[in-house]
């Protein structure tokens, strides 16, 4: 019975799905479905796992989950300021995830610079190593970029069951500049609304591109850790890709 109750703590409910090399909880889609953002996998979940990358909202849009080979980084908007935290006390309002032991390296040409070409050659670049891009694959993103558009999602809701429009308000936008990051991504073409989201800045909407990769990144040099809404790529960056 003690076992029971705790695997209900950590699930909410619900289990995970396996697609491939990943794994996933919860749908951002059933936020506005429902109009409430409640947690869906307790951190905890993950203690002990190793070589573990992570991505994902907190619960009742309090922040942007990240787990970079198993270490958290949580960060949450508090007053004109926000705090990153390293523990697994935290909830998931969707979590997507991949445990990958080995990495290949793969260099990014100098022309490919911006959100759209970049999620292109990720799926160039796996459909090349014999991966399945039919399935959610997960990747890394090493390097300085020009820049990067970022967010943690901060309430606004003031209690009102959640819109698209009242998330979209929902969030405090920070921008960084040629700063030394580690980026963890997906990339999926089946999983719009689920841990991809159906709409970011970097693509209009009527450009008949669609997105396809939910990238958060942590900085080496800073405290900056979030959601990556838009980017510009810099020279020498490196992708990586699992290896078989």
């Amino acid at each position: 019975m003690l076992v029971l109750c705790f695997v209900v703590h950590l699930y909410a409910g619900e289990e995970p799905i396996k697609d491939g090399l990943v794994e996933y909880i919860g749908a951002q889609k059933r936020m506005f479905e429902t109009g409430k953002a409640d947690g869906v996998l307790n951190l905890k979940f993950f203690e002990g796992k190793n070589n573990l990358y992570a991505v994902g909202p907190v619960a009742l849009l309090d922040g942007e989950i990240t787990l970079l080979n198993s270490k958290a980084y949580v960060s949450k908007v508090r007053g004109n300021d926000y705090y990153v935290d390293n523990t697994l006390s935290h909830e998931a309002l969707f979590l997507v995830w991949s445990q990958v032991p080995r990495w290949k390296d793969v260099s990014v040409p100098e022309s490919i610079t911006n959100y759209v070409q970049l999620q292109k050659f990720i799926k160039d670049q796996a459909d090349y190593s014999g991966m399945d891009v039919s399935k959610p694959i997960p990747f890394m993103l090493i390097g300085t970029p020009v820049g990067i558009v970022w967010h943690i999602n901060c309430d606004k809701t003031d209690g009102k069951p959640i819109t698209r429009e009242l998330f979209a308000k929902s969030k405090v936008i920070y921008t960084l500049k040629n700063e030394p990051v580690d980026i963890i991504g997906f990339y999926s073409e089946r999983h719009n609304g689920i841990f991809i989201s159906q709409y970011v800045p970097a693509i209009k909407p009527d450009s008949g591109e669609k997105n396809a990769v939910h990238m958060h990144f942590v900085s080496r040099t800073t405290k900056a850790t979030g959601h990556i809404d838009n980017i510009i790529l810099g020279k020498n960056m490196v992708l990586r890709l699992p290896e078989k």
